[in-house]
């Protein structure tokens, strides 16, 4: 095939000759099935792979999959919610001003937000671009979005190189939004529009975006999670402990943050854990399996309290007299509350990693357990490639072969996650 670079319109070509070109390539494709050898490589291999997962490029729309309901209920719950503020600024005033679209997915291609231009947003429904409907290749064959989250790369498609004769006339630039802790894909950002989305500064504003989508997403989980009150007038937030995913806990109260050493860590958490509290004796044996003298906890404890701040720490037993939000709580509320999607983006890591204090091992096996034993029993194929991509998920056989269960053959993740699945069955013999 013919060029392989990104970019759909390269710098100082003519975009209506390039247009007459891709219209006359796509007609004889569909009519004979052999690709011009100047077309674009990664648009032949994406009309092949939406041929093969059933589009019908004279007749096909996108499904639409998502009703008003579930579609609110995904929204609320999905990662990329709270920086939608962020993306309006950035990038949909300008592109409502220049008459243009600019669209959200989720990791399995559903369009969760379709924003900008009102008169172009009309014209758009007509070819079920729109919130609620499936763009992934197999549903609505080649786009931007759906062949970003197919190859899992910035990419730009230029009118005729749209396999759906209905999505001809529109151009589109996408790239994917990856979790800055984790790595997992949790959607794509699409600008969708004229020809003049298929530009190098188009694609190179949208990539910026992501960039701004992703930094945005780390500094708000730098912010503390419990809840907000009032005390005398002026802003209060409850302590806060993180513990997920982090070699050592963060304690956060008011505008403080600690960074805490394992031990500390590790006795934090435990009371954070048992309202009525531990004895010395208790916490040494939760602590470790070599026995340790109590003068030797009652130590540990007396440093502890001096990163504390307004949280009082009692004695006989030691216990919190205060309530302390902890990012292990949050994740075993959102699956009480069947909140699957925020459970999983909340779930950054198993607790504490490198403790071997015995309580501190029950617990990370539990929450751990918990939460794949929701995913294996949920058919939600976002949150389950969600988890599935992070470091504590690459490896698990059961949840990858799971995400290949129901994952349909059309969807943009679905060689990728059979070809893992092989990859982990030869590994494990």
């Amino acid at each position: 095939m013919g060029r392989s670079n990104d970019l759909a319109v390269p710098p100082g070509a003519d975009a209506e000759q390039l247009a007459r070109y891709l219209a006359r390539a796509h007609d004889a494709f569909v009519s004979t099935g052999l690709a011009d050898p100047a077309l674009r490589t990664l648009v032949h291999d994406s009309w092949q792979r939406s041929l093969a997962g059933g589009v019908d490029p004279e007749y096909s729309l996108a499904s639409i999959v998502l009703d008003d309901d579930r579609l609110e209920e995904i929204r609320s719950a999905h990662p990329l919610a709270i920086a939608m503020p962020v993306i309006r600024q950035l990038l949909v005033e300008s592109a409502a001003e220049a008459g243009h679209l600019v669209a959200v997915s989720d990791a399995v291609g559903q369009l969760l937000w379709v924003e900008g231009s009102h008169d172009l947003r009309a014209r758009a429904e007509g070819m079920h671009f729109l919130p609620g409907a499936d763009w992934s290749e197999g549903s609505a064959g080649t786009n931007a979005p759906g062949t970003a989250l197919a190859l899992d790369r910035p990419v730009q498609i230029f009118g005729p190189e749209h396999l759906s004769r209905n999505v001809t006339p529109w151009s589109c630039s996408a790239a994917p939004i990856h979790d800055p802790d984790t790595g997992a894909v949790l959607g794509v950002l699409d600008l969708t529009g004229t020809a003049e989305v298929a530009t190098v500064q188009s694609l190179s504003l949208v990539r910026a975006t992501v960039a701004a989508v992703e930094a945005e997403l780390r500094i708000q989980r730098l912010s503390p999670p419990g809840p907000t009150s009032t005390v005398s007038g002026a802003g209060w937030s409850m302590p806060s402990l993180e513990v997920l995913g982090a070699r050592g806990a963060t304690f956060r109260h008011g505008s403080t943050m600690s960074r805490l050493g394992l031990r500390h860590s590790e006795l934090l958490l435990l009371l954070t854990e048992r309202e009525e509290g531990w004895r010395a004796g208790e916490l040494a044996v939760a602590l470790s399996d070599d026995e340790q003298a109590d003068v030797t906890i009652r130590a540990e404890i007396s440093r502890l309290r001096s990163v504390l701040g307004p949280v009082d720490l009692a004695s006989r037993p030691y216990r919190l007299a205060n309530a302390v939000a902890t990012d292990v709580a949050a994740v075993r509320r959102d699956l009480a509350e069947g909140h699957l999607r925020r459970a999983v983006a909340d779930y950054r890591g198993p607790v504490l990693p490198e403790s071997s204090a015995p309580a501190v091992v029950e617990i990370r096996d539990a929450l751990h357990l918990r939460v794949r034993s929701s995913l294996l029993a949920s058919d939600d194929a976002d949150a389950i490639l969600t988890f599935a991509d992070t470091a504590h998920g690459r490896d698990d056989f059961e949840i990858w072969e799971h995400a290949l269960d129901i994952l349909p053959v059309s969807s943009p993740r679905y060689t990728q996650v059979e070809t893992h699945v092989a990859r982990l069955d030869d590994a494990l013999g």
